[in-house]
């Protein structure tokens, strides 16, 4: 059974993302500790992550929004700063403990709105070309538990969260003018911010159904799972 340091189950969106797309993944990983086959982690990211809660921070500090989002998103930034930098934290994050399932769920905000005194979750996404008309939904859980969590710990919340999608659009440059140690060079992004609706409660199903599956006998392959159905081909090779 999969416990942290103080005894208790603690989930994440990453881990009910897992569950949400193979019961028999999840329960492999939380309860035997074997893990999906992964490649190499792209560091660019979380670096583009990194520098965008430090943009996103000198706003914050001035009460104004960022230009390229300002009369775009609604509301102001979260100036509680003390809140932020511990939702922020992978090792903190914003949580809540369930008495009544005895597990806690967990999530590492990017950005928070107060919109009408309310805290509306933003979460920045990188990509490598603009973002598609359905390209908001496979981040939907994320927001239905950041929201929920949000919740949970006695803030008001709206029915929408909002995702900053950043593309790379071109590259600038001065070093054809200047000498390299006195040039700079500018990669210049697309910014697509995008309302989405959320559903506390449904985070909160997929909670519980995870936990269920957690305490439970090992569950059967999902059919559309290329992990397990590469588990399973390679076990029948001959």
């Amino acid at each position: 059974m999969p416990k942290d340091k103080n005894g208790k189950i603690v989930l994440s969106p990453s881990a009910l993302n897992l569950f949400l797309e193979c019961s028999k993944c999840f329960w492999l990983e939380k309860n035997l500790g074997i893990h999906r086959p992964s490649g190499a982690f792209p560091s660019l990211p979380s670096g583009m992550d990194s520098v965008l809660k430090k943009y996103f921070d000198k706003f914050r500090a001035a009460g104004s929004l960022p230009p390229e989002v300002a009369g775009k998103l609604p509301g102001k930034l979260l100036d509680t700063k003390e809140f932020l930098n511990e939702w922020r934290s992978n090792r903190k994050g914003i949580r809540w403990f369930d008495e009544k399932l005895d597990a806690e769920l967990m999530g590492a905000l990017d950005e928070c709105l107060i919109i009408d005194d309310c805290h509306v979750p933003v979460d920045y996404k990188t990509r490598g070309w603009m973002a598609k008309e359905d390209s908001h939904t496979y981040y939907q859980n994320q927001l239905n538990c950041y929201t929920f969590l949000l919740e949970k710990n006695g803030f008001k919340i709206k029915n929408f969260a909002y995702l900053l999608f950043y593309s790379p659009k071109e590259v600038l440059s001065d070093l054809a003018v200047k000498p390299p140690s006195g040039g700079f060079t500018a990669v210049l992004f697309n910014v697509e911010p995008r309302k989405v609706d959320v559903n506390p409660e449904a985070a909160y199903k997929v909670f519980k159904d995870a936990l269920k599956i957690i305490r439970g006998s090992q569950p059967a392959a999902h059919s559309a799972c290329k992990f397990c159905s590469w588990g399973n081909d390679f076990l029948n090779f001959e």
